[in-house]
């Protein structure tokens, strides 16, 4: 089966399936204990995922051993991790990486890495600062590659990466003596990560600093800025249907607690305020929801509007994440600012995650960039 023959209700069976074994195997008290482990996420999981459900290989075509469907499917994956708050590199691998791969059109550099990705036995992540909020620019290349006998050598030094603590390979894109180009180095190989101390805990950060490690160029020379703007269109609808999916867990979590928590002998979800602050939220989380889907179709389709929806939905997604995770802290009240309840979990994922776009101003900006204004 394609992706062309995936009807709604296909998709919302895969909802279903996604939704129940996030709820079995990453509760709330499974989230804590992972992020607080060395690694940050649990690798037994990570190979349940790929091997009971295949969710790391769902946009990767057949030819390199994935289920070869698009990115709109792919969302709903990142948009129920989000709401389970899914420890692991479910988006910088299997997303932002795998999309980084697609758009180099190595195809041997693809068969190389793509089947070990799609499986759960390789974790690539892509070192490139500000990626996420538009640094795509050639002479934004912080590292530099040089030619050396066998291949390149790459130095240089990249800030907030997503999950390089894990991986085994990391995509670096680089000034090289072609022009920029994308690179892949073996992470065990004169590479430095240095995990940063982040607001989120459910998510590593790390700075990677390349010294003359070895690489290998993907793709083809001087074509790095393009492969990045080409990539750029299908992470951010990715991390905007996960933003999307924080923002929808936050809200519900408000609204069972306004049904139970009583004051002045009435529930405070019968509460006007309390109802248009819930309402608000909602109205925000749906045109968050509506424009990260419209932008997976764009781009499933090759409709030349991809980039334009891209940048409106990851800048609807991070400001409805954002907001509906404030609207519920202040719902639950003071035991919304303590430790023990998750949403201040949420709270911090979607800050973070926010901040790695470079914030709905820049993403609107970004915006208007590709519509040539």
């Amino acid at each position: 089966m394609t992706r062309d023959d995936v009807s709604f209700a296909e998709r919302r069976e895969l909802r279903a399936s996604v939704r129940s074994f996030f709820a079995r195997y990453s509760p709330e008290e499974e989230v804590r204990r992972q992020m607080e482990s060395a690694e940050g996420f649990d690798r037994g999981l990570w190979q349940r995922m790929a091997v009971e459900l295949g969710l790391q290989s769902l946009m990767v075509p057949e030819e390199h051993g994935g289920s070869g469907f698009g990115l709109s499917e792919a969302q709903i994956i990142q948009e129920e991790a989000g709401r389970a708050l899914v420890c692991g590199p479910l988006l910088s691998s299997s997303a932002l990486a795998a999309s980084l791969l697609l758009a180099t059109g190595d195809t041997e550099a693809c068969g190389e890495f793509l089947p070990g990705l799609c499986d759960g036995s390789r974790i690539v992540a892509v070192a490139a600062s500000g990626w996420l909020a538009g640094s795509t620019a050639d002479d934004a290349f912080r590292a530099r590659a040089e030619l050396v006998p066998g291949g390149y050598a790459l130095t240089g030094e990249e800030e907030f990466i997503l999950d390089a603590h894990t991986a085994g390979t990391l995509l670096v894109p680089a000034a090289g003596p072609e022009g920029p180009g994308m690179y892949a180095v073996d992470a065990g190989n004169r590479v430095r990560v240095d995990t940063l101390p982040s607001l989120d805990a459910t998510r590593r950060l790390s700075t990677v600093i390349f010294d003359a490690a070895p690489g290998r160029l993907v793709g083809k020379p001087g074509t790095g800025g393009d492969v990045l703007r080409a990539a750029l269109v299908p992470a951010s609808g990715a991390l905007a249907a996960e933003l999307a999916g924080v923002a929808r867990r936050a809200l519900d979590l408000a609204v069972e607690y306004a049904k139970v928590r009583e004051q002045f002998g009435r529930v405070i979800g019968s509460f006007q305020a309390i109802k248009q602050k819930c309402a608000d939220v909602l109205l925000a989380i749906e045109t968050a929801t509506s424009a990260a889907y419209a932008a997976g179709a764009a781009f499933d389709s090759g409709a030349g509007d991809a980039a334009v929806l891209a940048h409106l939905a990851l800048a609807e997604a991070a400001e409805a994440a954002v907001f509906a995770c404030t609207e519920s802290v202040e719902i639950h009240g003071g035991i919304g600012f303590t430790w023990e309840h998750p949403i201040h979990l949420y709270y911090k994922r979607a800050v973070a995650s926010a901040a790695l776009t470079g914030g709905p101003a820049r993403q609107r900006a970004l915006m208007l960039t590709a519509l040539g204004r």
